[in-house]
């Protein structure tokens, strides 16, 4: 876990800092790291050119040795990227976090990716490249949100934490029905978690959890500046209506308000 990770690299600043995390990452794992770009088939020859070398000198720069690079045309990146991810059979996808509209992976690019890529993906926000240390994965009851966890803690090296955070929203009632409700809650996020860590490897980073009752957005972003987490963990969809509510739409704003690195799994 990861094997064979695909980056696929735009040119941009922040292309090559996911090259540097997708390199960090290939070495951890001892994984084979493939590095795509999709040319613009309405540039000129001397713009490919041009961006030929850019790759060559980030791959110089930044890329372990054993590299591939791998250079495509074509009218939708997006579409060319996931035809190149089950084509080479990769396990892992890396792209750059966007600050700002770009053409290559902005908008309706990125969100057609994050939707139909059939494996994990992480969006590089960070210009850090140690080994993560401290991770949040945003946990409900479905098997998206479950599947995320595990995945997450085999990401992590042993020396990371990995906090599990479920946010309850409680239905309306007294105070102490309220409180009632948090109480079960609050029972069932530990049983599930208990039984969700029969699953994991034996070892691994340190897994914790908590519940926090309010709005799932303001909790996830007052626990990531709170504790300057490096790794938000998301399932990109379940197959519960609460999980299509919560994680779906939290998946598509923070891949497009990345606040840290995210690391989204379906």
């Amino acid at each position: 876990m990861p094997r064979h990770i695909l980056i696929a690299h735009d040119l941009r600043d922040t292309a090559d800092m996911a090259l540097c995390r997708a390199a960090q990452l290939a070495k951890q794992f001892n994984a084979k790291l493939t590095i795509l770009h999709v040319l613009d088939p309405s540039k000129s020859s001397q713009e490919h050119e041009q961006a030929k070398q850019a790759l060559d000198r980030s791959l110089t720069q930044y890329a372990p040795p054993g590299s591939q690079l791998l250079i495509r045309t074509g009218i939708k990146p997006s579409e060319t990227v996931l035809q190149q991810l089950n084509a080479l059979g990769c396990d892992l996808l890396v792209l750059g976090g966007h600050h700002q509209r770009h053409d290559f992976f902005s908008g309706t690019s990125l969100d057609r990716i994050a939707r139909n890529c059939p494996v994990p993906l992480l969006l590089v926000a960070r210009n850090d490249f140690r080994p993560y240390e401290r991770a949040l994965a945003a946990i409900d009851f479905s098997l998206c949100a479950c599947s995320a966890l595990g995945q997450a803690y085999r990401l992590l090296p042993e020396s990371a934490d990995l906090h599990a955070l479920h946010v309850f929203e409680p239905n309306k009632g007294t105070p102490k029905q309220v409180e009632a409700q948090l109480t079960t809650q609050k029972a069932l996020i530990s049983q599930l978690l208990e039984d969700e860590a029969q699953n994991l490897p034996a070892t691994g980073p340190s897994l914790s959890h908590s519940v926090q009752q309010g709005g799932i957005l303001r909790c996830l972003q007052a626990h990531l500046k709170s504790t300057q987490t490096e790794l938000l963990v998301l399932g990109s969809h379940g197959r519960s209506a609460l999980s299509q509510a919560l994680l779906g739409s939290l998946a598509q704003h923070f891949l497009h308000k990345a606040p840290c690195d995210i690391y989204v799994v379906r």
